[in-house]
């Protein structure tokens, strides 16, 4: 595995952030779909549904190996990546390990992708040959429907499709199939522009792990100098810290590992708090503005809660389970609040590229090989990866 720690790479709703703010945007150029590549060899998809090699489970015990996938047409609006990296997300493991529910095998997890274009489509716009896009959470929605309209085509009134584990709406396969692929075709819409400069391995989590949590520091006008606690130091939360510190919040981590207190004070965080230290939790009580969870898992909510200043929030990103032993007295008296978010829409996940580009935020990653998903699984819910595994889709 090779370790990389991403902080100080080179370098912001629909068309303003669409068209780009001049931060080294990939200029925008129409073209057909490539027939063949520079060596003069077929490009797959440009002449009708082609195979290709991918990673994924065969049943619910979520064990990955090397199968076959088919994927569709490159179509007029479409874009063909030859994936580079894909980060490996909680989310995948839970999918294919059926914790979230029921899950269609193979499944082929896979939502922090990065990849270089290898073909277009005859109307697309935004990208040509040669460029880098990425895609993160999801590949369609309606973009008809009042939530569409608004650029929030998570929330599709009418259906988001997801990058894994949705219907898939083109009939190739019962459901897509995501990023842990040697290849992916994607409308144009869902592929986001990657300016040219950035650490490519290290930029690929911020299309899940940037994102959701860049959406609740926007949504809830995270501001200079407010107080906001993050619970949870992984993938989620390290990019949760960095994001808190670049708005110039004071920043509190709260984890389970004493082990990452000095992790979390280099990212930034003023103060750490061993959420199992009952004395460290009271000391820190009645503190903060906002509090973004990150926990992957369902946990005690109120001791969180506590944790908050009157009128505060605590924002629940990570688990996707029942969450329970909220108090109600105590809500009520401190008037606070709870709340959830996922991720962004497009025009928010291009924002936090953008953002991040010109401020030099990329993931602390370890990069694995494709061999090393079920090791690196393990690993994951451990907690012993700093902080994002990556795959290497090129490494054999």
């Amino acid at each position: 595995m090779t370790t990389q720690s991403g902080s100080n790479n080179k370098i912001g709703r629909r068309d303003a952030i669409i068209a780009g703010t001049g931060l080294a945007v990939t200029p925008f150029m129409g073209g057909f779909a490539a027939k063949q590549d520079k060596a003069g060899d077929p490009v797959p998809g440009t002449d009708g549904p082609f195979q290709t090699r991918a990673y994924g489970s065969k049943n619910s015990t979520g064990e990955m190996a090397e199968i076959e996938i088919k994927r569709r047409e490159v179509g007029p609006h479409d874009v063909l990546l030859d994936v580079l990296y894909c980060g490996i997300c909680h989310s995948d493991i839970h999918t294919v390990r059926e914790e979230w529910g029921p899950a269609e095998h193979p499944t082929v997890p896979g939502h922090e992708v990065i990849g270089r274009v290898i073909a277009v489509g005859d109307q697309v716009t935004k990208f040509k040959v040669g460029d880098i896009g990425g895609v993160g959470c999801m590949v369609d929605s309606c973009r008809t429907c009042e939530m569409c309209e608004d650029d929030r085509e998570q929330i599709c009134e009418n259906g988001t499709t997801f990058t894994y584990g949705s219907k898939d709406k083109h009939g190739t396969a019962s459901q897509t199939y995501g990023g842990y692929s040697d290849k992916i075709v994607v409308t144009e819409h869902f592929v986001i522009r990657i300016p040219p400069g950035m650490d490519l391995a290290a930029t690929a989590p911020l299309l899940c792990a940037g994102i959701t949590t860049f959406s609740p520091m926007q949504h809830w006008d995270l501001k200079r100098n407010q107080r906001v606690a993050i619970a949870g130091l992984g993938g989620l939360g390290h990019m949760a810290v960095k994001l808190a510190v670049a708005r110039g919040a004071e920043v509190t981590v709260v984890t389970t590992s004493p082990s990452k207190a000095e992790d979390a004070k280099r990212m930034g965080a003023k103060h750490v708090i061993v959420s199992t230290d009952r004395e460290q939790m009271q000391k820190g009580a009645n503190y903060n503005d906002l509090l973004i969870s990150t926990i992957p898992t369902a946990y005690p909510v109120q001791q969180y809660l506590n944790l908050l200043k009157p009128d505060g929030t605590l924002i629940n990103v990570g688990a996707m389970e029942p969450l329970e032993g909220i108090h109600g007295m105590m809500l009520a008296f401190g008037r606070k609040s709870v709340a959830g978010s996922m991720i962004g829409g497009i025009a928010e996940t291009q924002e936090v590229i953008d953002y991040c580009a010109a401020r030099g935020i990329t993931a602390d990653i370890e990069l694995v090989s494709p061999d090393q998903i079920n090791e690196s699984f393990e690993k994951v819910v451990n907690k012993e990866v700093r902080y994002r595994y990556v795959i290497d889709m090129k490494k054999a």
